[in-house]
């Protein structure tokens, strides 16, 4: 059962889903783990996560789903624009509002990511020394190095024309007019932020009903900044880093030093897959088989030695 709930980030509100365990498997007191989740890049709550957050609650832990400001069912102007500033303003608040959850253990809060948001719950759970866990999912986790990506596979071009957009979408913010927006996904070579083969048909396949696929021009002119491979060295609590070793979007090699940054606390796992291959079919089973042995163990009150980088 999903229970509709709402928390407020920043004087908005946003819309989530308190997903309660089902089981009691890892239950002990002073209450049960819950696992904060949010989607990557334009994606919403409807969109490939219940699959993760209803075996989570199978298993024993809580999960708390939501959509960002902005995005969704969650209130907020512009609609559709991708800030990771707000998108992990939006991450705090989602934690403040999972901790007041009735039977949850405020101290077995576990950050739940995927792709863009695979980076926010690295940076998040570095300033926060009260996140017990993190799973980081295909994690984008060093803009430059996806500019860089980009610019292999689709040419420098690219770059030049999504900077275009950008400055487009930020003249008419600056003028206080309506957001120019871009495709989130769309074929290769055309103005869509995740235009790599396949990649349309992946995301549109999972797309939820309050999906768009759009998003403000002006978030590409600050893909470059966003960089929490920085703040892994600063985390304090284990981590899960899935990598998917053909991923032409999130780069493989900035997650693989990413993970290495935080030492013995990070866990690594690779997968022969692409970028979207990890929310349907047998890879999202063993993606979230890897996960749900991982929480058990680092949930569990009574265990605390980290997992050694593999």
């Amino acid at each position: 059962m999903n229970n509709e709930i709402t928390f407020t980030s920043h004087c908005v509100t946003c819309a989530a889903w308190h997903v309660p365990a089902t089981t009691d498997a890892p239950d002990r007191e002073p209450g049960r783990p819950c696992v904060v989740m949010a989607h990557g890049f334009g994606g919403t709550r409807d969109t490939g996560l219940l699959g993760y957050a209803e075996a989570f609650a199978q298993a024993g832990i809580d999960a708390f789903v939501f959509d960002y400001r902005g995005f969704g069912d969650s209130d907020g102007t512009p609609r559709q624009h991708v800030s990771f500033r707000r998108q992990r303003q939006d991450y705090r608040a989602a934690i403040e509002a999972a901790r007041r959850l009735p039977g949850v253990d405020p101290d077995r809060i576990a950050l739940w990511g995927t792709s863009y948001s695979g980076g926010h719950v690295i940076a998040v759970a570095a300033e926060d020394r009260r996140i017990a866990a993190v799973v980081s999912l295909t994690p984008a986790t060093d803009g430059l190095a996806a500019l860089v990506q980009i610019a292999r596979y689709a040419g420098p071009g690219q770059l030049v024309r999504a900077t275009g957009h950008g400055l487009r979408d930020l003249a008419r913010a600056l003028t206080k007019r309506a957001p120019h927006h871009v495709p989130v996904v769309g074929q290769p070579g055309s103005a869509a932020i995740l235009s790599t083969p396949g990649a349309e048909e992946a995301y549109t396949s999972m797309a939820g009903a309050t999906w768009r696929n759009e998003v403000c021009a002006r978030t590409a002119l600050e893909v470059g900044v966003n960089r929490p491979t920085t703040s892994a060295r600063h985390l304090s609590c284990p981590i899960l880093v899935q990598i998917g070793t053909h991923d032409r979007i999130a780069p493989p090699d900035a997650a693989r030093r990413t993970a290495a940054k935080a030492g013995p606390l990070a866990q690594l796992r690779e997968y022969p897959v692409d970028h979207f291959d990890i929310y349907q079919g047998p890879w999202q089973q063993q993606a979230l088989a890897d996960q749900l042995t991982f929480l058990h163990r680092v949930l569990d009150p009574l265990h605390s030695t980290p997992s050694p980088t593999r």
